[in-house]
């Protein structure tokens, strides 16, 4: 693993690299959407300032998920650059892109269904930094004959572990695929804003919830850890947002009194 690159006198964290190739991956896939809707808006700042927001939401989470260590001594771990939380960044990049939104005049679901392939895979290819770092993402010890170890990383192991990272990556680029394609089958049949926004949240949220089951976070709520709890609640928001979206948009006659 290299958690660090060292040039001449700089060193480069590689999780920081490789969140930066997710987030210009991440913008040409919102532009290239944009052109296909036909949207005028300026995809590198939306992307950007989504992208630091997702980084802002992703970093609090992580440490109000042990709120009492947090506030024992907060400014330190405020600033450091280790531990980040998947479900931290989707609430951080939701209310940015709801202020963008709004800045650019588009409707905040048409925004959100734009954004969600543009997510999916810069998620993915975020988790390729946490391998290459070998930043503790990793899971449970394995046998399987594609075990990894860690000794090297940023939170060593020697032990050969599920190379979950890799895992969420691939199914990260198959969410994508999917979105991608609901994408261009809901314009061209015009289609109700917020599917592909509600299909990401049920489909990364199922994702996030089976990888957890693999990975040696505690747990802390009715036996699943924080972030299956955030997965189930990510995935009852997809379900109630696709209903709602829905019904709204079915005429009043075919409606079942």
């Amino acid at each position: 693993m290299y958690p660090f690159i060292h040039i001449g006198p700089i060193t480069l964290g590689t999780y920081g690299l490789m969140v930066a190739t997710a987030l210009i991956c991440a913008f040409f896939v919102l532009r290239a959407d944009f052109v296909r809707r036909g949207i005028s808006a300026d995809a590198e700042a939306i992307i950007g300032i989504t992208g630091l927001a997702g980084l802002a939401g992703s970093r609090l989470y992580h440490l109000l998920e042990s709120p009492a260590e947090f506030f024992a001594n907060p400014w330190p771990q405020l600033f450091s650059t280790m531990g980040f939380a998947f479900f931290g960044a989707v609430l951080g990049g939701f209310i940015a892109l709801l202020v963008l939104a709004w800045r650019f005049r588009i409707p905040s679901l048409l925004l959100l269904d734009t954004a969600s392939p543009a997510a999916a895979l810069g998620y993915g290819i975020g988790r390729i930094g946490c391998l290459i770092s070998g930043d503790g993402d990793y899971g449970k010890p394995t046998t399987l004959p594609w075990g990894m170890s860690f000794p090297n990383g940023i939170v060593p192991t020697t032990e050969r572990v599920h190379p979950t990272p890799i895992y969420e990556f691939l199914v990260a680029l198959v969410i994508f695929w999917i979105l991608w394609k609901l994408g261009a089958r809901c314009f061209k049949s015009r289609a109700p804003y917020g599917i592909v926004f509600s299909a990401y949240l049920v489909l990364s949220g199922i994702a996030r919830f089976l990888v957890e089951i693999i990975r040696i976070n505690p747990k802390t709520f009715y036996g699943m850890t924080n972030a299956q709890t955030a997965s189930v609640v990510s995935i009852v928001a997809g379900i109630i947002l696709f209903v709602s979206v829905f019904r709204r948009n079915v005429p009043l006659s075919t409606r079942r009194a």
